[in-house]
């Protein structure tokens, strides 16, 4: 009889157990990115009183005679389903739609590294964007050497914490083509001219007005511009840029029958050389272009029809490069791949951090460490380290949150199905005890 009070002790030990996991479950049905805990048992020793029997001398087999003694607590398995899904539209708020797990860190090497579901970063007084415990989120720089300098962060790592402040200053950078759009009136008279102008930058972000003087010649259907008809004033002073030449001198702009520029008979592309230009008497020691003290004029898109001139010359990109003043830091966005994109107030954008993911062989196998994190066990594998979006990881979900998975109907569920577990083994306890009673009845 003591057997049968052992394995209802056994039992209500191991339901109590199941019941501090629904608890908990329970607890922390609004928590951010948190995993359930699902407990499953086990039957406990067997006592074996006859064992089994080979059929001989005519008889057959017999079984085998066992006792159990009770259960014991099989495992008690994170489940790392998907939860639900929370709009929050605050622009740190992550959420990765599929596997994987965010990667941070509490020291400044990075080395000390945990995982978590739970996306609801934000910046810290240094500009690091870390979770609520100040663990900073992880990923790699993937911007210019000159915003990883004015972050002071070490731009060769693989892995470092994410950093963004207001110290960091888009460059200026200076313009390389101004393109002339529109149309020159094809009955403008021998001589007339027609002006239009332009505002390009040099590498500092210092402002010059490009001025272009287009001159209708007695050739039908041509114009010219010669060297006095381009001129370069320096905004800040309005005094205009002497010593420019241009590499044609003048520039013939022929026109065909169908109203476009005549390539083969015109000046399609030209440079304004600055390298003998002076302001004020002082050598203009800035280049504009690439590397060059030259910027170039495409005459290729005009057009000469019997309609009122309205060509305008417009500063263009060229390899990612316009005329720019430099800017400062008003905002950023994170794309579903997990870059980190500044915005700056001259209207550049700059892609400067990745955020990584990190994947396990087997996520039920990671270790939970408290405040939303997990850690890597010999049972979850190494972490495999890739990019949102690539070799099985999921995107990244801006402005959303991953809630918890915790199903209340099933939690409430269980737990009735536990509190009546509870209750039978604890009536198997007093029924022995009663048996109990009655056998030290006997002696009277």
């Amino acid at each position: 009889m003591m057997r049968s009070m052992y394995s209802g002790v056994s039992g209500l030990r191991v339901h109590q157990t199941k019941m501090d996991v629904i608890g908990n479950n329970i607890a922390n049905v609004n928590t951010v990115g948190y995993k359930k805990g699902q407990v499953t048992f086990q039957e406990a020793l067997s006592q074996v009183i006859r064992g089994a029997g080979a059929p001989q001398g005519g008889k057959g087999g017999t079984n085998p005679q066992q006792l159990g003694l009770g259960l014991k607590l099989g495992a008690i398995n994170t489940v790392h389903t998907k939860g639900a899904t929370q709009r929050t539209d605050n622009p740190t708020d992550l959420m990765i739609d599929g596997e994987g797990f965010f990667i941070v860190s509490d020291d400044k090497n990075a080395e000390n590294r945990y995982y978590t579901r739970a996306g609801n970063f934000t910046f810290d007084v240094d500009g690091n964007l870390v979770t609520a415990d100040g663990y900073r989120l992880l990923g790699k720089f993937i911007g210019d050497s000159r915003y990883a300098d004015a972050l002071g962060i070490d731009s060769s790592k693989d892995l470092d914490g994410i950093k963004l402040n207001k110290s960091i200053v888009a460059p200026a950078t200076a313009s390389c083509q101004v393109e002339l759009r529109g149309n020159l009136d094809s009955s403008t008279a021998d001589g007339d001219t027609y002006t239009t102008d332009t505002i390009v930058k040099d590498s500092l972000g210092n402002s010059y007005k490009v001025e272009i003087v287009f001159e209708k010649t007695a050739t039908s259907d041509e114009w010219q511009v010669s060297g006095t008809g381009v001129t370069v004033t320096d905004v800040s002073t309005n005094q205009p840029v002497s010593g420019i030449s241009l590499s044609t001198d003048p520039v013939p702009l022929k026109f065909t029958a169908d109203g476009k520029l005549d390539i083969g008979s015109s000046e399609e592309i030209i440079d304004i050389d600055f390298s003998g230009a002076n302001i004020g008497g002082t050598p203009l020691s800035t280049y504009f272009g690439k590397g060059t003290d030259e910027l170039t004029i495409d005459f290729s898109k005009l057009t000469q029809f019997a309609n009122e001139s309205d060509a305008k010359a417009f500063d263009v990109e060229v390899d990612g490069q316009i005329g720019r003043s430099s800017g400062s830091l008003t905002g950023f966005t994170i794309d579903a791949s997990g870059k980190v994109i500044a915005s700056f107030s001259n209207g550049m954008k700059e892609e400067l951090w990745q955020i990584k993911l990190a994947k396990f062989d087997n996520s039920a196998g990671l270790e939970k460490m408290g405040s939303n994190l997990f850690t890597n066990t010999p049972n979850s594998g190494e972490p495999q380290i890739g990019m949102p979006g690539n070799s099985g990881l999921g995107a990244i979900n801006p402005g959303t949150l991953e809630m918890s998975n915790v199903d209340l109907s099933m939690e409430f569920t269980e737990m009735i199905v536990t509190q009546r577990g509870f209750q039978a083994n604890s009536r198997v306890i007093t029924t022995t005890d009663e048996m109990l009673q009655e056998l030290t009845n006997l002696k009277r």
